[in-house]
């Protein structure tokens, strides 16, 4: 079942084209990807859920009703730019934004205690906001976005200031929340992370929408019949034929790893078979391409075919 369905979903801000019929579902549980280069769109997108900002056209569902007002306890959105009060103490902060969720002082209490020493802040609450690093603000705000539990929730650059031993640990709090049934929308830039922890993805070019669809299928899809393939093989390198075209090579010690391309007509069997005669395969794998390749060739077929418009 979707949790949130775009439904032919249009905005235009004077003259400028937002978004041009967008559709799109985002099934319960799943970590959907945003994604699209600046001003693609996703931001409208995003305003549009949060309901800051309604369609010129088309509708938006939730759980199969119209969204509306009474959804926003269900929501939690952590925002690119970040909008903590600076001069604010850190537990006072934090307290202030869980009731506004509606939770009850013992509620919030209770709650954060738990985040903050699972995030390693318990010792700041009595410090400013402003004397937090800006990782430190970003862990902060994370968890007064999901504090209330809530069912959605959009994350918008939610790695942006972090290190990498916290970018893990958001990471995997991520999962977590899936785990227990948090349905997950994240617009980011790192396609690294998109390959990490997305399930679906949706790519925005110039308010249009041009890809969408089961990660690991989308990889599928745009594959090259390209393979790696290791070879433990004391002997001199391997003269390939004019069928395989190899795309890179590295030797050490006696393990030769060849990235070769095949040509019309061949598989993986027939390069297996070849290599065999050799040496002793110490590896094989197929070479997908990457959510950045894939972005990167998406938007520019795009933009060449709609250079005129």
């Amino acid at each position: 079942m979707n949790i949130i369905e775009v439904r032919q979903v249009s905005k235009k801000y004077s003259n400028y084209l937002a978004l041009n019929d967008i559709s799109l579902n985002i099934q319960k549980g799943v970590i959907y990807g945003l994604l699209g280069p600046n001003g693609a769109g996703k931001t409208t997108l995003i305003r549009i859920l949060n309901q800051i900002t309604a369609p010129d056209s088309g509708e938006v569902l939730f759980n199969g009703l119209p969204l509306n007002r009474k959804n926003i306890d269900k929501i939690g959105y952590l925002p690119e730019e970040r909008g903590l009060y600076k001069k604010m103490k850190v537990g006072e902060e934090a307290m202030y934004l869980a009731q506004l969720k509606g939770l009850s002082q013992k509620e919030a209490v209770e709650r954060l205690k738990h985040w903050f020493i699972k995030f390693g802040i318990q010792d700041w609450w009595e410090r400013k906001v402003e004397e937090l690093s800006k990782g430190m603000q970003q862990k902060l705000q994370f968890i007064t976005t999901v504090i209330h539990e809530p069912e959605f929730l959009i994350l918008d650059e939610p790695f942006s200031g972090l290190d990498p031993i916290n970018t893990n640990l958001l990471k995997n709090e991520i999962h977590e929340l899936k785990k227990r049934g948090t349905s997950i929308i994240i617009s980011t830039h790192n396609m690294a992370s998109v390959e990490e922890i997305c399930d679906e993805i949706c790519l925005i070019n110039k308010a249009n929408k041009i890809l969408e669809g089961n990660l690991i299928e989308i990889k599928n899809q745009f594959k090259q019949n390209i393979f790696k393939i290791s070879i433990r093989n004391e002997n001199n390198d391997m003269d390939f034929p004019t069928d395989f075209s190899i795309i890179d090579q590295s030797k050490c010690n006696d393990i030769n790893t060849y990235t070769v391309k095949l040509g019309q007509g061949m598989d993986a069997n027939t390069l297996l078979q070849y290599c065999m005669k050799y040496g002793q395969i110490n590896a094989f794998s197929e070479v997908l391409p990457s959510m950045n390749e894939i972005f990167i060739q998406q938007v520019e077929n795009y933009n060449q075919e709609h250079q005129h418009e």
